[in-house]
């Protein structure tokens, strides 16, 4: 774990907005102190949960799309602080770890161009490193007994997510994506649009789910490729459920819950499926908030639920006023996982 950086009680402390007769976040989450092994502290501390970020958007370059992802996780870390500790949802069931240092993978990263061949795969292999560091910690964090929620960065990051449940459990696992993109594309080199491609072929990812795939969206060569595996991987598309009215939403979530909570199984939410959130591939169509949060709350209820993903969200491509939504939006997310995870 010598590229986390442990987030430290003083930071929390000056992101935690403190009032008079309310008690926030921010003084309740557990830190690693400074004198502690975090891998120690971390499994015996009584939090049940270990939030951490990946500022990057590197993976997200690698597939030529717009940079801005690395902006959540200190964005979303600041909402997070300043949710309310109370009978709902309690702060002192996480453990705020801290966040990868990526930082000179990302400054490698702006000197590369996405349209030289020789370059774009330089930016593939930078993803790989960090797809290493993302796993071990993974590893670390289920083999400690903990569940992983995980502020990104790109989707690219699912890879790690999988192989370090995976690797801790000792057999691969399922992923339901709660996307409107398939990222299952060709094995090309890593970005953020193959990620659950690669897990699944390097025998990490046994069932995979798209839940509200655009049909505007996923190319032929992807759905040929989801036919010849559909005991394996299966989608509904949002157009299915929300235009033409052929499938219902609640129904469909019960379908993909049957298919991946056979084992246990990651829950991957990408927030460009949903509509005017800023993200490198931004949309006016999609799930609303309010079914997203719905989605969260359904999936982590099960047993075999084992982590969270919010990825894709990029606070600074979206309007300058109003950066501080994206962060409250993970914060909705987040505790939606966490009380559905403890009343199950």
């Amino acid at each position: 774990m010598e590229k986390l950086i442990p987030l430290r009680q003083t930071e929390l402390a000056r992101l935690t907005r403190h009032r008079s007769g309310e008690i926030r976040f921010g003084e309740k989450m557990l830190t690693v102190p400074k004198t502690a092994d975090p891998l120690s502290f971390m499994a015996n501390c009584e939090a049940r949960f270990v939030l951490f970020g990946i500022p990057e958007d590197i993976g997200i370059r690698a597939n030529s799309g717009r940079p801005g992802a690395a902006s959540a996780w200190q964005n979303a870390l600041e909402s997070i602080a300043n949710l309310q500790h109370n009978r709902f949802c309690k702060g002192s069931d996480i453990l705020a770890l801290g966040h990868l240092d990526v930082a000179k993978e990302m400054q490698q990263a702006e000197s590369f161009n996405f349209n030289e061949t020789h370059d774009r795969l330089a930016i593939s292999k930078l993803v790989q490193s960090i797809d290493k560091e993302v796993s071990h910690l993974i590893f670390s964090i289920v083999k400690a007994g903990k569940t992983p929620i995980i502020i990104g960065g790109g989707q690219n990051n699912a890879y790690g997510n999988i192989k370090g449940t995976a690797l801790a459990k000792g057999r691969p696992i399922n992923a339901v994506n709660f996307d409107s993109q398939s990222d299952f594309r060709i094995l090309e080199g890593r970005h953020n649009g193959n990620a659950f491609h690669y897990a699944f072929e390097e025998g990490f990812l046994k069932k995979y789910f798209i839940f509200g795939l655009h049909e505007n969206y996923v190319s032929k060569n992807v759905l040929q490729n989801i036919k010849k595996l559909e005991n394996r991987v299966q989608f509904t598309t949002y157009d299915e459920i929300s235009i033409r009215g052929e499938k219902d939403f609640d129904q469909q979530m019960k379908l993909a819950l049957d298919f991946v909570s056979t084992d246990t199984f990651g829950i991957e939410i990408d927030l460009d499926a949903i509509p005017d959130v800023a993200s490198s591939t931004m949309t006016y169509s999609g799930f609303s908030v309010a079914k997203a949060r719905k989605f969260v709350h359904f999936f982590a209820k099960h047993r075999n639920a084992s982590y969270l993903h919010i990825c894709e969200g990029a606070p600074d491509l979206g309007d300058e006023k109003n950066k501080h939504l994206i962060g409250k939006l993970i914060g909705y997310l987040l505790t939606d996982f966490v009380k559905a995870q403890l009343s199950e």
